[in-house]
């Protein structure tokens, strides 16, 4: 029986590490033990391949697989988020269950809160603070609701209200629940997003909220960007989908922090 030489034993590592950036690219995540099973290779070669495109600056590496690179600090238009539409929809409306029957809640900028305010009730007497002139707007037809926009500078990717007009006013401010978004979930780095600015509002929503609610997708877990606002332990529930895996789920809840998968 011949044995393969180095270079046959190199291609075929071409080709595996080819397989996965392909399927990286059409559903914009790797589960290892998926990829395995396809090739029918261990989960072992799975990850040293994952380790050696990483190093290679094509993929990030995160609990059980990887999901693409991207710059720490680059943020597509809260427009053109469309990954994960359906898993952002259930954690939405898993959201509902937690607003309070009175008071007041604040809703940050992002496209699972945007998701929230598609759904949100008009059958309750709430106050409704948020950042973000759309989502304003979008409440408006719920006469039941006072809404209040924080005021200051309109940033053109979220069309989030940020400077020194939106801080002042959350520092006067105080809210039964906050429903939060990020671009970031790391045990290390903890919350982060992109952009300074929006970071020191999303910071300063969590002295205010009696409540902080999370409403992130599994994809924003072991994700790392720009700037952090917040620690995982300013935060008292993660809403997010079942694409979390129960690692993931375990890490998470180490910290304190409760968490809900729907």
């Amino acid at each position: 029986m011949s044995t393969p030489n180095a270079e046959s034993r190199t291609l075929y590592a071409d080709e595996r590490k080819a397989h996965i950036i392909a399927v990286l690219r059409d559903r914009g995540r790797i589960d290892a033990n998926d990829i395995a099973e396809q090739l029918g290779v261990t989960n072992e070669t799975i990850r040293k391949d994952l380790i050696q495109l990483e190093r290679q600056g094509l993929l990030r590496r995160v609990h059980g697989g990887a999901v693409p690179v991207q710059s720490l600090s680059f943020e597509p238009a809260v427009e053109a988020r469309t990954e994960f539409t359906t898993e952002k929809t259930r954690i939405a409306k898993a959201a509902l269950a937690h607003l309070p029957e009175q008071g007041s809640v604040l809703i940050d900028a992002g496209s699972t809160t945007s998701q929230l305010v598609d759904i949100f009730p008009g059958d309750r007497e709430l106050t409704v603070y948020t950042n973000t002139l759309p989502l304003a707007v979008a409440l408006l037809n719920r006469p039941m609701l006072t809404v209040v926009t924080l005021g200051g500078r309109l940033r053109t990717k979220t069309l989030a209200e940020v400077g020194d007009w939106a801080s002042r006013a959350l520092a006067e401010i105080n809210v039964d629940v906050a429903f939060l978004g990020t671009n970031g979930i790391s045990l290390t780095r903890g919350l982060t997003t992109p952009d300074p600015e929006e970071a020191a509002i999303k910071r300063q929503m969590l002295g205010c909220a009696q409540r902080r609610i999370l409403l992130a997708d599994h994809s924003k877990v072991g994700a790392i960007s720009g700037t952090k606002h917040g620690d995982l332990t300013d935060i008292d529930l993660l809403i997010t989908d079942t694409g979390l895996t129960d690692d993931q789920l375990a890490e998470l809840e180490k910290t304190g922090m409760s968490v809900e998968r729907t």
